[in-house]
This record gives C-alpha cells, sequence and structure tokens, in this order.
C-alpha cells in the first residue's frame, strides 16, 4: 500500500466513524428536545464530501505525498479532535438546536464563532494539496465554500430564532 492509499484509507475510516459518531449524537440530541434545523442542504453536504473523497481515491491513490501540507494536515486533525472533544455529545454533521441551551464556550469556540468549519474548509484544500492536486484543492475549497454559505446561514438564523444569540 502506498503512503497516498494509507493516508486515505485513515480519512476515509476517519470520516465513516464519525458519521456513526454524529447519527448516535443527533438521535441522543432529539430525544432530549432538540430540534434539527434546515435537514434539506445535509444531503449536498454529503455529496460534495463524498465527491471530494472519491476523487482523492481515483486521482491520488498512488501520489507522492508532499510532507509539508501531510504536517499541516495532522494539525487540522488535532484541531478537528480538539472541536469534537469540546462539543462532546453536542457535535454532529446536522443543525440540531437545544433549546435552552447556552452555546458552547470553551476550547476553540473561545476564539472562533464556527472552528469546525474553518478546519473543514482547510482540509478540503489541504489533503489535495498533500498530493500535488492544485486545481482539485481549488475547485472543491469554492465548492465548499457555496456549501458553508448555505450552512452557516441556516445555523445562524437557527441560533438566533432560539433566543441563544443575545
Amino acid at each position: 500500500m502506498t503512503a497516498a492509499a494509507a493516508l486515505l484509507a485513515f480519512v476515509t475510516l476517519q470520516r465513516l466513524g464519525e458519521l456513526l459518531l454524529a447519527r448516535r449524537n443527533t438521535k441522543r440530541l432529539i430525544e432530549r428536545g432538540g430540534v434539527e434545523v434546515s435537514p434539506g442542504h445535509y444531503p449536498l453536504i454529503v455529496a460534495l464530501h463524498a465527491a471530494w473523497l472519491a476523487g482523492l481515491w481515483i486521482l491520488a491513490w498512488q501520489a507522492e505525498v508532499r510532507v509539508f501540507w501531510l504536517a499541516v494536515f495532522v494539525l487540522l486533525q488535532l484541531l478537528r479532535i480538539w472541536i469534537i472533544a469540546t462539543l462532546g455529545e453536542r457535535w454532529t454533521t446536522r443543525i440540531v438546536i437545544m433549546p435552552g441551551a447556552p452555546l458552547i464556550a470553551a476550547g476553540p469556540y473561545r476564539f472562533l464563532k464556527h472552528p469546525n468549519y474553518v478546519v473543514v474548509a482547510l482540509e478540503i484544500a489541504v489533503l489535495p494539496l498533500t498530493f500535488g492536486l492544485a486545481a482539485y484543492a481549488l475547485v472543491f475549497s469554492v465548492l465548499n465554500a457555496g456549501v458553508l454559505f448555505i450552512r452557516i446561514r441556516a445555523e445562524e438564523a437557527a441560533l438566533n430564532n432560539a433566543g441563544t444569540r443575545p
């Protein structure tokens, strides 16, 4: 197995594990009174990420791994873990509002309003750059920016409507 294939296998397994964790957390949040908001755009997010990863498997499974970009990607994974650990059971891939619950203001949320989206946006660019796929990184970064525009507006509106924003 090439280093590129090993890295892609890691990312694939990581994303599948995260989907399982998100599904579990979403179910628990809804059971405790959480409300999913704006689910209509969720299939677009899943399709974008699946296409991004599938395309990397097609184009990069035998590519040379650039060590600098790999190091940046590893740092992003540490930030991803910090975000998930900070949110705990409230981390999910969907927008689930917990009425009356305060926003998380610990961990990376002390510094950024949406650190998870920053990490995802950087991963969308950095992993292809790890394989020397600059044009691929650019195309998917633009597509992801469009999806995040929809997502963040929906999330902010939901938070404002739930009264969790001052």
